[in-house]
């Protein structure tokens, strides 16, 4: 059998009350898949980084965020979910208690916190990762 080649990633879901609004964090995408779409922020793990470590790492270049404390919710890792190949997200959720200064970088285009009830396209399954994110908590 055939080993097939396979990529894990991380996914983390923000979630921020701010004046009895429930908003999560979203980046617009610079680059293909999904380039000029909204999605969370994350990214490839690094071969020497556990799954948290990377999850802080890629929101921190992303967003500007930085958080102390983040639990995992699940594993995502349909096939298909990601055109460039078999990938494995593992998704995060964080809770802070206000809108924090964003500051877009690495490979996002913009950062914005978005009313959870008003969510826009989002790429690959996120709009299913923020669901489980949501039940989870």
């Amino acid at each position: 059998m055939k080993q097939q080649e396979v990529a894990v990633t991380v996914d983390s879901v923000v979630f921020c009350n701010a004046n009895n609004e429930f908003k999560v964090l979203l980046i617009k995408r610079k680059n293909d898949p999904f380039g000029d779409q909204w999605a969370l922020p994350g990214g490839f793990i690094d071969e020497s980084e556990d799954l948290v470590t990377a999850a802080k790492r890629e929101l921190k270049e992303e967003t500007g965020v930085a958080v102390e404390t983040m639990e995992q919710v699940r594993a995502f890792g349909a096939p298909g979910r990601d055109p460039r190949g078999r990938t494995i997200s593992i998704a995060f959720v964080a809770r802070i208690f206000c809108e924090e200064d964003l500051n877009a970088g690495d490979d996002a285009a913009e950062a914005s916190w978005v009313s959870i009830d008003d969510l826009p396209k989002l790429a690959f399954d996120h709009a299913e990762i923020i669901e489980a994110a949501k039940n989870y908590l």
